[in-house]
């Protein structure tokens, strides 16, 4: 079995997983939409396979030239966002498309990978350009900061700060994987570090609450300290072999807020134990291990940078919201890709792994 045919059989399986987990926390609620909402997932998913099918074709070279382009649909995509965007829970970030919901923050992730994958790379092998470790500070690091800056901004404004985080996450992986040099890397998170109480007063009052209970969760445990609590009660009731599907308390009694959504890992878990659990996160780690592979494996070096930056999309939001549903981490509204209801997620994951597929394809082109 081949690269391609693993990647997205793991991707299928795991969006399976999804809309099993996603019936299984909606089918005993009252309003409509949301018990039909796996039906949606389907939907999305299947658009997903499709535009992998259509990008593991496109030859990824071309991004190159579309890259400054792709940028601008994505500026005016989270300018428009302030215009005509639907507000949900106090948030303004979605598109809205016939009857489906968009969320422009997803796109910009991988549009910021395919910035910096260009501003890192060689035009062609035969390039000589001067390596990314030989920038100066003004070229290799403040320069590319501002063009991740500008999305940054405008996805914290919505308000999202997982999205934003992201962004800061995806940019400081590809100066690592650019060859910059660690002395430079270190030294910017350490001023990123002492800027922190400058970021804290630009923080909605919500996000202050969501940081603070990350410290403590019993600061508000019948407000921002709720829902994580409960997730970790859903998961530490689950045992190994957990209550099983359709069963469960927290989940199943509606106990756990955004069971379906952010917290999908936390329903998950409760219904399949510390083995299913174990099985998922191996599902993830081939997903990304293979991109990794890929990575390795191309002589190209914009192919390279493209494919690593992808294993960090995918890496970041696993991590991170896993540890989220499990107090590790602030909660901060990251979905668990190809798992989580939300169409923009898994719709931009596919495409993601399309262009994997044809970085692995051509990548003895180059």
């Amino acid at each position: 079995m081949n690269y391609s045919l693993k990647i997205i059989s793991v991707a299928i399986l795991i969006s399976i997983i999804g809309v099993f987990t996603i019936y299984s926390s909606t089918f005993q609620e009252e309003d409509l939409d949301l018990r039909t909402i796996f039906k949606r997932q389907i939907v999305w998913i299947v658009l997903g396979l499709l535009s992998f099918l259509f990008m593991s074709r496109f030859q990824y070279r071309r991004l190159w030239d579309l890259t400054y382009f792709l940028y601008g649909v994505m500026f005016f995509l989270l300018v428009l966002v302030y215009i005509t965007g639907h507000i949900s829970s106090g948030a303004q970030r979605w598109l809205k498309i016939f009857w489906l919901n968009f969320q422009p923050s997803e796109f910009a992730k991988l549009v910021i990978v395919i910035f910096l994958a260009r501003y890192f790379s060689y035009k062609s092998v035969s390039d000589t350009r001067i390596p990314a470790r030989n920038f100066g500070v003004v070229k290799g690091l403040i320069l590319p900061l501002i063009f991740v800056v500008i999305p940054m901004g405008l996805i914290l404004g919505q308000p999202d700060l997982g999205s934003a985080s992201m962004l800061f996450f995806i940019f400081v992986v590809m100066l690592h994987l650019s060859d910059m040099r660690l002395k430079r890397i270190i030294i910017f998170l350490m001023v990123i570090v002492l800027l922190l109480p400058v970021f804290w007063l630009f923080l909605r009052d919500y996000q202050k609450e969501r940081l603070l209970v990350f410290i403590n969760p019993n600061l508000d445990p019948l407000g921002a300290g709720y829902t994580v609590i409960q997730s970790k009660i859903a998961i530490g009731s689950a045992g190994l072999a957990g209550k099983g599907w359709l069963f469960g308390t927290q989940s199943q009694l509606h106990f756990l807020p955004e069971s379906h959504t952010d917290f999908i890992f936390a329903t998950f878990a409760e219904q399949w134990g510390f083995l299913g659990s174990i099985f998922l996160l191996f599902l993830y780690y081939i997903l990304i291990k293979y991109s990794l592979d890929i990575a390795a494996r191309t002589s190209d070096y914009f192919g390279k940078l493209l494919a690593g930056g992808i294993a960090s999309i995918f890496f970041g939001q696993i991590f991170i919201n896993i540890f989220m549903v499990m107090g590790l981490a602030p909660v901060v509204g990251l979905p668990l890709i190809l798992m989580s209801y939300g169409g923009s997620s898994i719709f931009i994951t596919f495409i993601s792994l399309g262009m994997l597929v044809n970085i692995n394809r051509e990548r003895t082109v180059f």
